[in-house]
């Protein structure tokens, strides 16, 4: 078994003119729900420079730490209000290379 994390990655299409208010909201959920579930390690939230999207990058213990995330209810709970304001793609899996300066 490895413990390699498990990398969870959102790609989120914002509705035009909603990105900065789709960053806040990631933020805070991140600041005040993510950061409390049991198995999370890290996320990055990245903006596209045209205002058109955001990708979530975060990694997780395991994936049974993902899906107890997904079906938290305060997580349930976000979702719609995401779903106000962008559509999402998402994947689950292992980082297989990597390289660094």
């Amino acid at each position: 078994m490895s413990n390699a994390p498990v990398i969870l990655v959102n790609l989120l299409k914002a509705k035009p003119g909603k990105q900065d208010a789709l960053i806040a909201i990631l933020k805070q959920n991140t600041e005040t729900i993510i950061r409390t579930l049991e198995g999370w390690n890290t996320t990055r939230l990245i903006a596209s420079d045209n205002g058109d999207g955001v990708v979530i990058y975060s990694e997780w213990q395991t994936s049974a730490a993902v899906e107890a995330m997904r079906a938290d209810p305060r997580m349930k709970a976000y979702f719609p209000r995401i779903l106000e304001l962008a559509t999402i793609d998402t994947m689950m899996g292992a980082a297989v290379f990597g390289e660094a300066r």
